[in-house]
């Protein structure tokens, strides 16, 4: 069975503990989720790719936070993502 590493939260420090901690508050989670952990393995791609998510999943537009995730739930579905 393969195995993905990851950075636990409990593991985090500096940055990563930081960018941890906006996801949880910015999200409204207890929990940082497993593809935010893999990619702390590279603290430069876990920021930029937080950044981009929060902007384009977080940031007040015309539409809200839940049409956005039902969107993006829709287009993973169509394209087939397992995860």
């Amino acid at each position: 069975m393969a195995t993905v590493a990851m950075i636990a939260e409990e593991q985090a420090t500096g940055r990563v503990k930081e960018i941890y901690e906006d996801i949880k508050d910015t999200l409204g989670i207890d929990f940082v989720p497993n593809m935010y952990r893999v990619m702390a393995l590279r603290p430069g791609f876990l920021e930029a790719n937080w950044n981009k998510v929060k902007e384009v999943m977080a940031t007040p537009g015309q539409l809200d936070r839940l049409t956005r995730e039902i969107i993006a739930v829709a287009v993973s579905a169509v394209s087939g993502c397992r995860y």
